[in-house]
């Protein structure tokens, strides 16, 4: 595979200051190489398995050598990856005693399926024998696998952002936005005396409701609520950009700004508060939602509050946390399936 930056300049147009890319039709290419080892290492680090016999999880990213880049030609995106990787993992006994050991991935790449990639795990030097390798070379290993696949994914979708669009002059420009700005302006300009008072929705009310959901994931509650509060696993499971403040009174936006908020409360392990919003309800109004995380012991009850939402939202709003949000973190931390 070709290393970043090698290739025909005269096909790569973002080096070229005169060079305008309409309708995508040279080849541009960007790196993914920062970005994917920073991502790769907040996947891995996130694998932690458990049965009857004790609990395994990655513990360090030792290796990460590779690369990756997207292509762009004539419209259609190019996939390049290639990484060699290892890490090391502790394996702890319900009687206390710990184990350490390590992972070799010597061929996730492109040309590989992520069930072809081979995955080889192994008791550090010296150690004696555990049945926490079994644990490790089975449950370890789909979750090992499942951030590979949320890897590529996040690759193909939040990283690509914006390269199905003109380049000029070597700078990525977005014209959607701006067309929907002018847009915008032109509306404001064109009918000032009607769109002030539309602007401002204070002393409208509307009907709201309370909705309940509980849940049921195969993880601790120091580690769900891990997940729900750093950016990087909002990302993974939405499989979208998101900005996640985690501190009381920070704000987030996540599915490309389609859900928004701020933290009102936040109690590790324990519970999050929050105003949230969906982007299509009335301007300025927000619901209250609570997320309550409970240790039954091997698993987290996860129960939410919702107050304030719209009445004519009240199943949309279900059926997205249900699905984006508890869904999306069984699905890809594998939080979903009892472990045996």
């Amino acid at each position: 595979m070709a290393k970043w930056g090698e290739g025909d300049p005269r096909w790569i147009v973002e080096q070229r200051a005169d060079a305008t890319n309409v309708n995508n039709w040279h080849w541009t290419e960007r790196d993914a190489s920062n970005w994917s080892t920073e991502k790769l290492k907040v996947l891995f680090l996130a694998v932690r398995v458990e049965n009857a016999e004790g609990a395994c999880e990655v513990t360090e990213v030792s290796k990460l050598d590779g690369e990756a880049s997207i292509n762009n030609r004539k419209g259609k995106l190019i996939f390049f990856y290639e990484w060699n990787i290892k890490l090391s993992w502790t394996g702890t006994s319900k009687s206390g005693v710990k184990y350490k050991g390590h992972v070799e991935i010597p061929n996730l790449s492109d040309e590989n399926d992520v069930d072809e990639v081979e995955v080889s795990i192994s008791l550090a030097k010296d150690e004696p024998d555990t049945n926490l390798v079994v644990l490790m070379k089975q449950e370890g290993t789909k979750k090992i696998r499942n951030a590979m696949s949320t890897y590529i994914s996040m690759l193909k979708t939040e990283f690509t952002q914006g390269m199905i669009l003109p380049t000029v002059n070597g700078e990525q420009t977005e014209p959607a936005p701006q067309l929907a700005a002018k847009a915008e302006d032109h509306k404001t300009t064109a009918s000032t005396v009607t769109a002030a008072p539309q602007s401002n929705p204070v002393g409208i009310k509307i009907p709201t409701c309370k909705i309940s959901l509980k849940d049921i994931f195969l993880t601790s509650p120091e580690e769900l609520y891990r997940i729900f509060t750093t950016q990087e696993m909002v990302q993974a499971f939405t499989h979208a950009p998101a900005i996640i403040e985690a501190d009381k009174g920070g704000k987030f936006h996540l599915l490309d700004g389609s859900v928004s908020g701020k933290f009102i409360d936040l109690v590790p392990e324990k519970q999050i508060v929050m105003k949230w919003r969906f982007k299509s309800w009335p301007s300025g109004h927000f619901a209250t939602v609570t997320l309550n995380f409970t240790d039954k012991g091997g698993e987290t009850e996860v129960h939410l509050e919702g107050k304030g939402i719209p009445s004519s939202e009240e199943e949309r709003t279900k059926q997205g946390w249900q699905h984006y949000y508890f869904e999306g973190i069984k699905q890809t931390f594998g939080y979903g399936a009892r472990l045996f």
